[in-house]
């Protein structure tokens, strides 16, 4: 197989370009290591003097030792409900690992953040972990120790398709789909949440914390005059053996994990996708190159196969259309020995095959032609795709559109929307326009989807939004017969600017899951490889079917 070789100089601009990217990723790990403290000490410590573990301390217990935990959405809420005291990781931690070899998605409420109460952006990272365990066929088990929707925001969370009853909705389909759903009360579980543990498969409730009741016993004295406790109304004794809602009675959390990891051994081998995977081998370049290969600024151009060949195995590539549809780089590799075929956003400047220069990053009429045709390779051939997203949008101009661009560019968007195999996006850069859609962004449904921390997300840039809308508001004005003087200006495109910057940056898309996760960018290969050992786990692909295809 073709080789890719390296021509990275680690010169003066290499280190200037890796101290920024380390940089940036540092400032991520601080917020992220405030983030993982949910409430904060004093939360937790209250946690222990009542005899319970943090959500955290649980999942630990709950999972092989030493083993990983990919945690995703751990940004989930950042700067968001601050009139409400924030929303550390949304009240709620969500990832995957292994129990007893298997893989397992787990969703465990965070006490310490509102007592676990649901916001919106909670309600939207349940779904999406169920969503995973729907898509990857994996067992799922939810670890409920929540108060229950918060209600000063129920009408953002209770009634649409994408609200609270869509985890219960989802509850009943994977049971149907055979998936395991094992649920854990572990504190309190109150009125429409309650239903979740119940729809589950199993489910285990601790005694002397755990309860779960339709109303508690304030609503039910308001309600209908009635005295009682909450222990007494749906506490563990009751669930157990008067009601009989829950299975099992577990005298405190050690115990109820324990239980948890028993019941996961047993659980039988399933088919899977039988995605090819041979002995891995390490990449060609240091993984941390990685942090001199990505630009100083995103528009800045950089060599692609410099990041690939830090990604692959041992730089073996084989291209598909080489020298055709360049701003595009398409190919099949492996990674840590799963085969899988590449789509990547070439950011160098080159040249057609009429020698004219194309802007790097720009998707181009026979670049999408050539990306279409090659993911239809893939689902033929049954190999796992991963995008590299750093992409501007598709290419403007009389030229283009004459020649069609709308409908080359519809083809990749077609070809990337009806794809079954697998597909795994990480945006590396930009992630501008039709652009994203067309590199399988978060609308396309990607398995899983990641950003570095320079990633940035929005319909077009800062600086062009901004001078789009100057001179819109300038049009507007000119026909009441006014216009802006050129300190007007300025301020009106710095106001946008600094818009944009706060809203196309990494953070803001996390912290509204457009993505899954932001990732360092020397584990590339870690991720990667465990989103296709997960995928793996579901063999029912649908038969690819492209659809309607202009020509």
């Amino acid at each position: 197989m073709p080789k890719l070789k390296t021509n990275l100089k680690k010169d003066h601009s290499f280190h200037i370009r890796e101290d920024i990217q380390k940089e940036l990723l540092r400032k991520i790990n601080s917020v992220k290591e405030t983030i993982l403290k949910g409430g904060g000490k004093n939360a937790i410590d209250k946690l222990h003097s009542a005899g319970k573990l943090h959500c955290r301390e649980r999942i630990e217990l709950l999972i092989d030792k030493d083993s990983y935990f990919m945690e995703l959405g751990v940004f989930a809420g950042y700067g968001m409900y601050e009139e409400y005291g924030g929303a550390p990781s949304a009240g709620t931690v969500v990832g995957i690992g292994k129990i007893h070899g298997r893989n397992c998605v787990i969703a465990a409420n965070d006490a310490t953040v509102k007592a676990g109460a649901w916001f919106p952006i909670t309600c939207k990272k349940n779904l999406r972990a169920q969503e995973i365990a729907m898509e990857n066929r994996l067992p799922i088990i939810y670890l409920v120790d929540s108060a229950g929707v918060f209600l000063p925001m129920q009408d953002e969370i209770f009634p649409d398709k994408e609200h609270f009853g869509r985890i219960f909705r989802n509850n009943a389909v994977m049971s149907s789909m055979g998936i395991p759903q094992i649920a854990a009360i572990m504190g309190p579980c109150v009125a429409g949440g309650a239903y979740l543990p119940i729809m589950s498969d199993e489910a285990l409730i601790v005694d002397k914390s755990g309860s779960i009741f339709l109303a508690g016993s304030h609503l039910v004295k308001a309600a209908i005059g009635e005295r009682i406790d909450n222990e007494s109304l749906g506490g563990a004794t009751v669930t157990t053996e008067i009601s009989g809602i829950t299975d099992e009675k577990m005298a405190d959390d050690k115990e109820c994990i324990a239980k948890i990891r028993e019941l996961v051994s047993k659980f039988g081998q399933t088919p899977v996708a039988g995605f090819d995977r041979i002995k891995s081998r390490d990449a060609l370049g240091n993984q941390k190159d990685i942090y001199g290969v990505l630009p100083e600024d995103g528009s800045k151009p950089y060599d692609t196969y410099e990041l690939i060949t830090r990604i692959i195995d041992d730089g073996d590539f084989d291209e598909f259309k080489p020298n055709f549809g360049k701003t595009v780089i398409t190919g099949y590799a492996r990674i840590d020995g799963w085969a899988v075929g590449i789509v990547a956003n070439q950011r160098n400047m080159v040249k057609s095959k009429k020698g004219e220069v194309q802007f790097g990053g720009v998707i181009y009429s026979d670049s999408a032609d050539k990306a279409a045709r090659f993911i239809m390779n893939c689902n033929q051939r049954k190999i796992p795709i991963l995008f590299l997203q750093d992409v501007t949008g598709f290419m403007v101009g009389s030229k283009s559109e004459h020649g069609g661009i709308i409908k080359d560019g519809a083809k990749m968007v077609n070809a990337v929307a009806n794809s079954v195999v697998p597909k795994i996006t990480i945006i590396t850069g930009n992630s501008y326009g039709a652009g994203n859609y067309a590199m399988c962004g978060k609308g396309y449904d990607p398995r899983f989807i990641f950003a570095y921390p320079n990633a940035e997300i929005a319909v077009m840039g800062g600086a062009n939004a901004s001078n789009v809308l100057l001179d819109i508001k300038i049009g507007q004005l000119k026909k009441q017969g006014k216009e802006l003087s050129e300190e007007e200006k300025k301020k009106f495109l710095q106001e946008i600017h600094s818009k944009y910057d706060e809203q196309t940056h990494v953070l803001y898309a996390a912290s509204r899951l457009w993505i899954d996760e932001i990732i360092d960018p020397k584990d590339t290969r870690k991720f990667v490889s465990y989103c296709i050992e997960l995928a793996n786990n579901n063999p029912d692909m649908k038969k690819f079917n492209v659809g309607v295809i202009q020509t």
